[in-house]
């Protein structure tokens, strides 16, 4: 194992010591790390973290590939995806084992958000290919960590969010291709402000917040909670900190803002053609948050040092808010806009630069997908900035070069959180 990556949970060291020591592994169709698999050749896959959205993983996401591997930290969530699964595909409860098996291609990530990065890096260290789910990281200093493995061990990477590239968008009645069409003309301006909220077919889903007033409650026999929080602060079990509702504590995810965020900002960090790029002023306005729970939220704003501008609207006030809005021209849902002629004047101008958006063509062809690890650390750390503005409530300044706060040591602890031992990047 390299040294920039240490595993050592003792109990599996233990067991199983030569996986902790061959966790770097070429899959079989990597030559010299830049082997191209064959057009006949059906991918593996393994999927670690088989809960809610682990499940749609199995078979619905990345079809095309042949599950053989399934992990989780829960024997009864390991339990249903095996009955779930064919007769060839065999269970684990230590994502290690899975990284170890050298017939495995891709591995799916839908555990928690506090385990994609470690797991994220594991598995590139591994000779493996990455489909993690949303948001990419819980930190922005993990995501630089995963964005360097990624890189150095030449992996393909993609994101599960699909906005930026197809789908309906917002309720705007269109894909994103004509919306990014719109904005590369030049006819709504520039600089732009984007307003995201429920009248442009999102919801930041606030029901997701925490609770604060969680007793200890006896762990469950199937679940390992202690590997459950892994690299989390220890806390006492109950089951609202675990599966579907940890989405509500920091620890672990960012409320509404953290499990969904992503889907919506990365097309807006796309459509704007920031992503290069960060916000340099970031502003939340809050009540004062808990330190374990997240809570309800009413705005959160972004600003690049252009002066574009994304505000998401928590509290859904802004209904007549236009979608995009420019100083020559506005969208609004539905596509509809202020500009007379608009879909004449659109077919004078190019479509935007073609994208790589079918993963296994990635996969085969070595070619970054779409939404990667790079332009997609970008726009999580889009969301890890507004979690560390709801957590501060004061306005932050960022230097877009050096990914940190400027003089704001209080904001700069936020993106390199301590890791409980003995998990550490």
């Amino acid at each position: 194992m390299r040294k920039h990556l240490t595993f050592t949970r003792r109990r599996f060291l233990g067991s199983l010591p030569a996986i902790a020591a061959s966790i770097q592994i070429v899959p079989r169709h990597v030559l010299g790390g830049q082997g191209i698999l064959s057009p006949n050749e059906i991918p593996t896959k393994a999927v670690i973290g088989v809960g809610g959205m682990g499940r749609g993983h199995l078979q619905s996401v990345n079809p095309g590939s042949k599950l053989i591997a399934v992990c989780d930290v829960d024997r009864g969530h390991l339990k249903t995806a095996l009955e779930q699964s064919g007769p060839d595909v065999k269970g684990y409860s230590d994502f290690r084992e899975v990284l170890a098996r050298k017939d495995v291609d891709i591995v799916h990530i839908p555990t928690p958000p506090h385990w994609h990065a470690l797991i994220s890096i594991a598995a590139a260290e591994a000779g493996k290919d990455i489909w993690c789910e949303k948001p990419m990281t819980r930190t922005i200093y993990e995501g630089e960590k995963v964005v360097e493995a990624v890189q150095r061990n030449k992996r393909i990477f993609r994101l599960n969010t699909w906005f930026r590239f197809q789908s309906g968008f917002y309720g705007m009645g269109t894909e994103v291709k004509p919306i990014k069409k719109l904005v590369e003309s030049g006819l709504l301006g520039w600089p732009l402000k984007v307003t995201l909220n429920e009248a442009t077919g999102f919801n930041w889903k606030h029901n997701w917040s925490g609770r604060t007033d969680l007793t200890p409650q006896p762990v469950p026999e199937e679940l390992d909670y202690d590997f459950w929080l892994g690299p989390a602060p220890f806390k006492p079990y109950h089951p609202h900190r675990v599966h579907g509702t940890f989405r509500g504590y920091w620890d672990y995810d960012g409320g509404g803002l953290g499990d969904m965020g992503q889907h919506y900002i990365d097309p807006t960090q796309y459509l704007l053609g920031k992503d290069n790029e960060s916000p340099v002023e970031i502003e939340a306005d809050t009540d004062p948050q808990d330190d374990d729970a997240v809570t309800a939220w009413r705005w959160i704003r972004f600003k690049y040092a252009d002066g574009c501008e994304i505000l998401l609207d928590g509290e859904n006030k802004l209904k007549e808010a236009a979608y995009i809005e420019g100083p020559k021209g506005k969208l609004y849902k539905g596509f509809k806009s202020d500009i007379p002629d608009l879909e004449k004047k659109l077919a004078e101008f190019p479509d935007p630069e073609p994208q790589v958006t079918d993963f296994l063509e990635a996969v085969r062809d070595r070619k970054p997908f779409a939404l990667n690890d790079q332009n997609g650390h970008r726009s999580c750390t889009i969301v890890n900035l507004g979690k560390i503005a709801l957590r501060t409530r004061r306005v932050l300044r960022f230097d877009n070069v050096t990914q940190r706060f400027i003089n704001d040591d209080d904001a700069n602890s936020y993106i390199k959180q301590p890791m409980r031992g003995p998990w550490v990047i």
